[in-house]
């Protein structure tokens, strides 16, 4: 089946930076925030499954068609791109889906601008440097380059390694959505600049500080992060609850959405 989805993609501004952003459906607002290198169609595959909901999602500064800063950013400042994002697309209040990498960014937004988050799901990421769990050595040094977005057998090659779960079982997984992993590859500084901006990054001091209501997911297989940080998340967030993926890898939004998707809706509906 076509993991086809129409973005309507259009080019914003904000903080200075030209971001492409995409939304897809109608409903309440939920702000998708992506892995590291990743674009927005990646998305695909999770977002035809999600009804009477819009969502929106853009290119992190550096990757897919967004402009790379002049300077590497930490995650703070990361965070205000996006606040200024949500300023410039008239977005109030939404609800805030962080995958990996961007579950960092996620977090951080969480932090500053809790008026703006109304629930946070917080997928296959951690706390970062303190009270997380480091990657298995061979997807750490799997991450460290962008080249899995460049070539079908690098990314054949690497991203099992990355990934685990259904995607290391089963090769069609992987196949399914490579299409649109290979589009449009990240900057390669801008890459650069997003492994900078997590270097040394914790969540871990203020992690008890968090208002929203928090959703945790980590999936059981996931060689990058590693499942003992989603625990540890659920564990310091207040009002947070975890779900665990049986089975389920660095990818589990990606090559098994549909094992995914009813608690996450059920998560975002509750308190409307």
């Amino acid at each position: 089946m076509s993991t086809e989805v129409d973005w309507q993609p259009a080019l914003v501004r904000a903080k200075g930076l030209r971001l492409r952003v995409g939304r897809y459906g109608a409903g309440p607002p939920v702000l998708l925030i992506t892995g590291i290198g990743a674009h927005l169609n990646m998305w695909s595959p999770f977002a035809r499954l999600v009804a009477d909901r819009e969502l929106i999602a853009f290119d992190a500064p550096g990757s897919g068609l967004s402009q790379r800063p002049r300077r590497p950013l930490r995650m703070g400042s990361l965070a205000e791109v996006v606040r200024a994002l949500l300023d410039e697309l008239d977005l109030n209040r939404v609800d805030v889906l962080g995958y990996s990498w961007g579950g960092a960014l996620a977090q951080e937004l969480a932090r500053r601008a809790p008026e703006r988050v109304r629930r946070l799901v917080l997928c296959a990421t951690g706390p970062g440097l303190l009270g997380g769990s480091p990657p298995r050595p061979l997807a750490a040094l799997m991450l460290a380059t962008p080249a899995r977005y460049y070539h079908p057998r690098l990314l054949a090659f690497t991203v099992p390694h990355i990934a685990g779960g259904r995607t290391a079982r089963d090769r069609d997984a992987l196949a399914r959505h490579a299409g649109e992993r290979l589009q449009w590859p990240p900057d390669l500084l801008g890459y650069a600049y997003q492994l900078y901006a997590v270097a040394g990054w914790s969540s871990l001091p203020w992690l008890g500080r968090l208002a929203s209501p928090t959703l945790v997911i980590g999936g059981e297989d996931d060689p990058s992060v590693p499942l003992r940080n989603a625990r540890a998340l659920a564990a310091r967030i207040p009002n947070a609850r975890l779900h665990v993926v049986n089975g389920g890898g660095h990818l589990f939004l990606l090559d098994e959405p549909e094992n995914v998707i009813g608690v996450i809706d059920a998560f975002l509906t509750e308190g409307r």
